[in-house]
């Protein structure tokens, strides 16, 4: 989870999601228009600087390390924060002060 928040893009993108989503409620994400939810490409990549391909690719590294889950519906993809991941994020903190 540490590596996966180490680059400064993904935390980013991490912490846009924490602000707009709470952790289980689903966000829809879709790439065609870039307008569905909170959590859609275009918003996540804003002030990144960086083009929507490698949004994707950092969103699906923040997939990939367990801290946001994914399901597709159609053409748009649900996104929201991982529960257990923020918990156990939480713990760390907490129990090592």
């Amino acid at each position: 989870m540490f590596k996966a928040l180490s680059n400064p893009n993904r935390l980013k993108i991490f912490m846009r999601l924490t602000s707009c989503c709470q952790p289980g409620t689903v966000t829809s994400i879709n790439n065609a228009t870039g307008e569905v939810g909170c959590a859609c490409v275009g918003e996540l990549g804003q002030d990144l600087g960086i083009v929507a391909s490698t949004i994707s690719h950092h969103i699906k590294e923040l997939r990939q390390a367990g801290l946001i889950r994914m399901e597709r519906r159609g053409q748009k993809i649900e996104c929201y924060l991982d529960p257990a991941a923020l918990n156990a994020l939480q713990n760390f903190f907490s129990e090592n002060k």
